[in-house]
């Protein structure tokens, strides 16, 4: 089956692609690079020619609102638009556990609420996939805030191994459309600020770690555990510790 990524270059979208190759089909990665780009439109039905399904895992840095919308605004809608003059006849999005909910709804999540509520006013045959953070997202988090003392905010988080997630994308996506599929997310939910400390003790730090509330809808959400799934779905089995383990690279810092 030919199946296109729109994404496929970056963290999860690399894990799809070796996925689908290994199960004897015909990835097709749309970036820029191959004269594909989702912010333009620029490409997109030279790549999607031909293609049964089209897994989204695009993704932005941008941390506003206004940054966030316009960026999944304009790639979800040219993908959209460019997967039905292609005959697209699944269209899969990645999105994130906890999407919607009171205090969840602003900053870059604002983009994926809106993304999300794209791919469902499109009509089409689709699939969406909520996942809890990946495991570099502790790491990352962490190394924008310098200083002696590590202020982490009280977050609880199920992080979960991005080729887990990957997997279960590659087997959504050459299925039948599911809507709102069951949400994956790691083995099991964790504090920040203990995820903080495996990650000092892993990178031979002793800086201390304190953890301190997020004033607002948005922090009260973090330490409620409005980010971890809500039901029964699909779990990883790779913990954060044995992530740590297996990847000596990321315990050090950026």
């Amino acid at each position: 089956m030919r199946i296109a990524v729109a994404g496929g270059t970056g963290l999860v979208g690399r894990y799809v692609v070796a996925e689908l190759r290994a199960a004897g089909h015909e990835p097709v990665v749309i970036t820029r690079s191959a004269g594909a780009d989702v912010i333009t439109g620029a490409g997109l039905d030279a790549a999607l020619d031909g293609a049964a399904t089209l897994i989204d895992v695009t993704n932005t840095a941008a941390m506003s609102s206004r940054k966030s919308v316009a960026f999944f605004t304009a790639g979800t809608g040219n993908l959209l638009a460019a997967g039905r003059r292609a005959g697209v006849a699944h269209h899969v999005l990645l999105s994130i556990v906890g999407i919607g909910r009171p205090g969840l709804t602003s900053g870059y999540n604002a983009g994926k609420v809106r993304q999300e509520s794209l791919v469902r006013a499109s009509g089409g045959p689709a699939s969406i996939m909520r996942a809890t953070q990946f495991h570099q997202f502790i790491p990352e988090l962490l190394d924008r805030l310098p200083g002696p003392v590590q202020l982490v905010p009280r977050m609880l988080i199920q992080p979960v191994a991005a080729g887990e997630v990957a997997a279960a994308l590659a087997a959504l996506a050459t299925g039948p459309p599911a809507g709102l599929a069951p949400e994956i997310a790691g083995p099991e939910p964790a504090e920040l600020a203990d995820l903080a400390r495996q990650l000092g003790r892993a990178r031979g730090r002793r800086r201390p770690v304190l953890r301190v509330p997020v004033p607002g809808a948005a922090g009260r959400a973090m330490a409620s555990g409005a980010m971890l799934p809500s039901g029964p779905g699909l779990r990883g089995t790779q913990t954060f510790a044995d992530w740590l383990a297996s990847s000596p690279r990321s315990a050090q810092p950026a």
